[in-house]
């Protein structure tokens, strides 16, 4: 390959559309708002903008919770055997203090949160769990990952470097791991929707959508041997969402695998979205395009705030178009043909 092709920059144009209103509810302050999708299905837009009209007949809105954030990764040794290794990990547990104060050294933002462990025969895997700021926080945690290897094999004595990751991350592959201990921010999205608004907007009834949701995304994800994961399809949203807003697009891997509730509540029906791998930043890689600033600038995640908190709002409107856009297949998935004529209406 020439040296022209491998510096040369190019871009690939993926159509955007704002879509909304969305009202949503973040920390207690409830705003209406668009949201930016980028997308070659063209359906994805008016589905959204489906589920968006009807977050606006709801005081609240879409409430929005951000219940952990952690960014991961997980580093590999190697001993002599299981012994050893196990001798190695209590070592580095007790050393928690210590290994916080390299974190600390590498990085203005990373904080060192948690270390979990997993032994198979010699290997050791010591999985890193830090808070990145604003920073969806990739190449932050490597780099600090890259520093703690290096105290480790100085001051424990039987290790031996293997890998700088060992994939018990687990970066950009479907896992259970991200899903038990977290990676990026969980975010659960509520709406309460009148039965009334169902109805008539919906064109369906609390009850069917329930149903729906228990035989489809519940059991249906079973038979197919589905991990960790009941929805419809969050990656449709996520990926939309994700290149609206000069995020690594390879995370929908993993923030795709969640949760979607729903449950007939004094007639009116309670629809929610649990997306525990939502990794998303607003400075770092791809944030320079101007296409990107801009965007990231009108959804309000851009402003002068505490180290974090323009991330954690980001992400909370990343579940908020999740929730509007799995609200809107579930309810035309309960009506024979609604699926099939939107598309053949929108993308031809």
């Amino acid at each position: 390959m020439s040296e022209a092709n491998t510096t040369d920059v190019t871009s690939a144009a993926v159509p955007l559309k704002w879509v909304g209103p969305v009202r949503v509810t973040i920390d207690g302050a409830t705003e209406e708002l668009e949201i930016p999708l980028a997308t070659y299905e063209t359906t994805l837009w008016p589905s959204v903008k489906r589920g968006g009209r009807i977050s606006t007949l709801a005081e609240k809105g879409i409430v929005a919770t951000i219940v952990d954030e952690r960014m991961t990764r997980s580093v590999l040794f190697e001993a002599e055997g299981a012994g050893a290794a196990h001798a190695a990990w209590q070592r580095i547990n007790d050393a928690r203090a210590e290994l916080q104060d390299v974190v600390a050294g590498s990085s203005r933002f990373a904080r060192l949160i948690d270390l979990n462990v997993e032994i198979a025969a010699n290997l050791l895997f010591v999985r890193f769990e830090f808070t990145t700021g604003d920073a969806a926080g990739h190449n932050m945690v490597t780099l600090a990952a890259d520093r703690l290897m290096e105290h480790i094999l100085r001051t424990v004595p039987g290790l031996r470097y293997e890998s700088i990751s060992g994939n018990y991350c687990s970066d950009k592959k479907a896992t259970a791991v991200n899903g038990i201990l977290g990676r990026g921010k969980n975010v659960i999205t509520e709406l309460l929707v009148p039965r009334e608004h169902v109805e008539r907007r919906l064109h369906t009834t609390p009850e069917k959508i329930e149903a729906l949701n228990v035989r489809k995304n519940l059991i249906g994800s079973i038979m197919a041997g589905s991990l960790r994961s009941a929805n419809a399809h969050y990656a449709n949203m996520l990926l939309a969402f994700y290149l609206a807003t000069g995020q690594d697009a390879a995370n929908i891997v993993e923030g795709s695998q969640g949760l979607t509730h729903a449950e007939v509540r004094d007639g009116d029906l309670y629809f929610s979205c649990t997306v525990p791998s939502v990794i998303v930043g607003t400075v770092g890689n791809g944030k320079d395009l101007a296409f990107v600033g801009e965007n990231l600038q009108r959804i309000g995640c851009k402003d002068e705030r505490e180290p974090g908190q323009n991330a954690r709002r980001l992400a909370a409107l990343v579940g908020a178009a999740v929730l509007c856009g799995e609200l809107s297949l579930m309810a035309a998935q309960t009506n024979p043909g609604e699926l099939m004529n939107a598309h053949l209406r929108f993308e031809r």
